[in-house]
């Protein structure tokens, strides 16, 4: 068996963390296991580049999205914001 040292750290902005805590109890956990996937792949099927952001994927978890950002080089899974799909992209 391989050691987890190949998995990504996951780190949310205080904004992300923010609009998560004050959504639905089972909304938050579908996140949450959704952004705890990410260590293990932090590009799964399904994930697409923000359009006019570089750097940014999306993650679809039914009606709400999940925006991040990788860093390779420092094994780093950053997530920017999270929310409803029909609000999240107004502030970006």
């Amino acid at each position: 068996m391989s050691q987890d040292s190949s998995n990504y750290e996951i780190i949310l902005s205080p904004q992300a963390r923010r609009a998560l805590n004050s959504l639905p109890l089972n909304i938050q956990q579908r996140i949450d296991a959704k952004i705890l996937a990410l260590a293990e792949n932090p590009r799964p099927p399904g994930v697409k580049a923000l359009q006019g952001v570089r750097g940014l994927l999306r993650l679809r978890v039914g009606e709400y999205r999940v925006i991040y950002r990788v860093e390779d080089t420092r094994l780093l899974v950053i997530v920017v914001q999270v929310g409803h799909r029909r609000n999240i992209y107004r502030r970006r």
